[in-house]
């Protein structure tokens, strides 16, 4: 039932209400009915919740403003800025409309309109974000519960890089040399490798951190608010050590200052081109971090643990398969299964064939070379003959 009274003024829609015996007349300043229709429906929600004594249900942009100042100082920066973002380039028409109002087929025509210009993983970040601030808003009792729900778009998964074992020597060679006047680059491009540290992790990283006896580094500013300690191999404490101070930032700019987020992608993407590795990220070297211990047989516990996942299906994601393994398997079931055995005979077959015929040809060569002598060897007694005559 509606309790407001659209009527126009010139081009302008206006709306009239009563409240309480209190009446409310204004302009919605739109001069399209469905849009000075939502506008005039908002202000009588509003007027209804303030004559209660009850703040007013926020507007979807408003709700996300909220969200903002209120986790501006707790999440990443990363985080506040991906949700800036949207908030303020990504809510369609979405965003003047009150959280409680929304529903599944405005979230969906969003959405179409969010993936005309963005790829289906943007669209699943997209509404992800709407999630958080919605159900933020039903834990600071703005809301009773969240109105929609749309399910996330299934996505082709991406073969995923990891950083070969053989080429991971030349490979540093290679991003050294492509930061030659950074050498804070490469100390934090081998504490995400030898550490599996993110790479805002190695801009946070200080020398205090690290226990030189016991041999281990105990990160100090994590995403999960973590301080275990992960041991430090002995090639990076010793790649370390003609560097080491008492405290102090570990990877610095050349002018000592903290460096910024991505400082480390310029060179290894030259260090990927230079080694035929391609798509290996900063996040990628903590993949490769984890993958490699899992195939030297570190138990997905411990993993987790060095990682610093609160979940071990988190840790799951990071892992490769090991198709070591998997070749080794393919090798035994071909044996039980005869086939290793047939291969064999066959290669051999074809080497007892080809040695049979290279020696018919070798026996066969003196034969000819005695032929073409008694050959040359008439045709000059010939000739004698016949100059004697």
């Amino acid at each position: 039932m509606v309790s407001y009274h659209l009527f126009r003024v010139g081009k302008r829609w206006h709306y009239r209400f009563q409240v309480n015996g209190a009446r409310v007349q204004r302009s919605t300043r739109e001069s399209v009915k469905h849009k000075a229709e939502v506008v005039a429906a908002r202000a009588y929600q509003d007027a209804k919740l303030w004559s209660r004594g009850r703040e007013p249900v926020p507007t979807l942009q408003e709700l996300f403003m909220k969200w903002i100042a209120a986790n501006e100082l707790i999440v990443s920066g990363a985080h506040i800025k991906s949700m800036r973002t949207v908030a303020r380039l990504h809510l369609y028409e979405l965003a003047d409309i009150s959280v409680d109002q929304l529903t599944n087929e405005a979230i969906e025509q969003a959405r179409l309109e969010h993936l005309k210009t963005h790829s289906r993983a943007s669209g699943n970040h997209w509404l992800k974000s709407i999630k958080v601030v919605c159900n933020w808003a039903v834990r600071r009792n703005i809301l009773p519960v969240v109105p929609w729900s749309v399910k996330l778009m299934k996505l082709q998964k991406r073969p995923r890089t990891t950083l070969p074992v053989s080429r991971a020597s030349h490979w540093l060679v290679e991003v050294d040399a492509a930061a030659a006047r950074r050498p804070g680059v490469s100390i934090a491009v081998r504490l995400m490798l030898g550490l599996g540290l993110r790479e805002f992790e190695t801009i946070t990283a200080r020398w205090e951190w690290l226990d030189w006896e016991r041999g281990t580094y105990t990160p100090g500013q994590t995403k999960g608010r973590e301080a275990d300690p992960v041991p430090v191999p002995q090639w990076l404490l010793d790649y370390l050590h003609p560097l080491r101070k008492a405290c102090g930032l570990i990877v610095t700019r050349p002018t000592g200052e903290a460096c910024k987020a991505g400082f480390t992608r310029r060179a290894m993407f030259a260090a990927n081109a230079a080694c035929e590795v391609m798509g290996l990220t900063p996040h990628r070297l903590r993949g490769t971090f984890a993958t490699l211990l899992s195939e030297q047989g570190v138990p997905i516990q411990t993993i987790r643990r060095v990682m610093r996942h609160k979940d071990p299906r988190t840790t799951m994601v990071y892992l490769e398969a090991d198709l070591g393994s998997v070749v080794d398997a393919q090798a035994r079931l071909s044996e039980k299964m005869g086939l290793g055995n047939a291969q064999k005979r066959e290669v051999s077959g074809e080497k007892v064939a080809k040695g049979t015929a290279q020696t018919r040809v070798v026996t066969e060569l003196p034969n000819s070379c005695e032929s073409s002598a008694q050959g040359a060897h008439d045709e000059t007694q010939a000739i004698t003959r016949s100059s004697t005559t």
